[in-house]
């Protein structure tokens, strides 16, 4: 294929740029199910991709209460991540922002309308070391100050 024919190809796939947000209160950071899949182990920021014609700050607003429930104000970004599928056309890009929570707590009753956030969790720095999370700087980034990026990493799987 010539060079020409594969930077067309790759342009076809364009990548999906989603959000996310950071949330720390009382020193434990909220975290997600990145899989619907109940049996998946690895845990995630809340939030997701953006629609067209509104803010990354609006659709991150919307995209956490679906998946929590909870009403939240949307700081500056702290955390640019990217991953793909290898061989594959996925490719995503995340900005994450530092989130401040307003209104709401987590209910076991909540339900994500798309289904696919099942779980809800706080976790402290020291928990969050013994659980599988994607992007693995989410951490240094969410108990420190400053700006993050993750370059382009394969996507993991359940």
């Amino acid at each position: 294929m010539s060079t020409a024919s594969s930077l067309r190809a790759a342009e076809a796939v364009s990548p999906r740029l989603a959000v996310r947000a950071v949330i720390v209160e009382g020193g434990r950071l909220l975290l997600v199910n990145a899989y619907a899949d109940a049996a998946s182990t690895l845990w995630c920021a809340p939030g997701g991709g953006v629609v067209a014609h509104a803010s990354l700050p609006e659709n991150l607003i919307r995209e956490v209460h679906e998946e929590t429930g909870l009403r939240i104000r949307v700081g500056p970004p702290c955390l640019v991540n990217e991953f793909h599928a290898p061989g594959g056309g996925f490719h995503q890009v995340e900005v994450f922002f530092r989130c401040r929570l307003v209104e709401g707590a987590l209910s076991e009753g909540w339900r994500d309308p798309e289904g696919v956030v099942t779980r809800r969790r706080w976790v402290s720095e020291a928990e969050l070391d013994g659980l599988r999370v994607k992007p693995a700087s989410l951490g240094a980034v969410a108990f420190r100050r400053g700006m993050g990026y993750d370059p382009l990493e394969p996507i993991v799987g359940p």
